[in-house]
């Protein structure tokens, strides 16, 4: 798989290969990921990308042409393929793990990361795909949501993870949060771990880590309950679960 961004700040995305398991996943080539600066593919003596928006305002707006020309270097590159141009705007459609999900079982894309007030319009309506939001925020550029998709992409290519049951096993990979973890000492000043765990016994622990994750999405993301909604029996495990968090006056 291939990404690639279109960013006046290459090194920042470029960073990634440094850091975690996105990193080792580039350096083995499990991902490829490579920057382009628009900057470099502009005619503009000084490398400027922005102007004055017309109809006035503040701030400033990158211009189409050299975005265009960058994602026609970027396309070449590429081999022509159809990987799709995705946009990082507040505007756009919200990232989730199902984006990142059919994102890697792709052949890649291009992500194009605005900044100053936005981009000229004619370049999203001629050459973007799709926009995507990291969330109901507005940041300076696009460039954190788009580290923040390549490292939710990459996690899920094969032999990126360490154990590819940590990708199987993460929150919303199952509409679900994700279960409670520990790890040694076993009993500390902060409490003790759930005796379940330390039982031997597999089958009592997958069902209270179902139960733990219903629950938890309960608390915390409830919506995510009805959509599509649950198994009889992660019904019960959710209503045992609210039982017993009542009963210990938590709620």
């Amino acid at each position: 798989m291939r990404i690639d961004a279109i960013t006046l700040f290459p090194e920042w995305v470029a960073s990634l290969e440094c850091y975690g398991v996105v990193g080792r996943g580039l350096r083995e080539r499990r991902l490829t990921l490579a920057a382009w600066n628009p900057r470099d593919y502009t005619d503009h003596p000084t490398r400027r990308v922005d102007d004055r928006p017309y109809g006035g305002g503040p701030g400033m707006v990158m211009q189409a042409e050299p975005l265009a020309r960058t994602l026609s270097v970027v396309r070449q590159a590429r081999g022509m393929d159809d990987a799709p141009v995705l946009l990082m705007s507040p505007q756009g459609e919200r990232f989730d793990h199902a984006w990142a999900q059919r994102l890697a079982d792709g052949p890649g894309c291009v992500l194009v990361c605005g900044r100053y007030e936005g981009i000229d319009q004619r370049f999203i309506d001629y050459h973007v795909d799709a926009s995507v939001s990291a969330g109901d925020v507005v940041l300076s550029g696009g460039e954190l949501p788009a580290m923040m998709m390549i490292d939710a992409v990459a996690r899920l290519l094969p032999g990126v993870l360490g154990d590819s049951r940590s990708a199987i096993e993460d929150s919303f990979v199952h509409g679900l949060l994700d279960y409670p973890h520990y790890t040694r000492p076993e009993a500390s000043a902060l409490g003790a771990v759930p005796p379940v765990l330390l039982s031997g016994d597999h089958a009592r622990i997958m069902r209270w880590r179902r139960k733990q994750a219903l629950g938890r999405t309960w608390l915390h993301r409830p919506d995510l309950l009805a959509q599509p909604g649950l198994s009889v029996e992660q019904q019960a495990l959710l209503d045992e679960f609210v039982d017993e968090y009542r009963f210990d006056g938590c709620g």
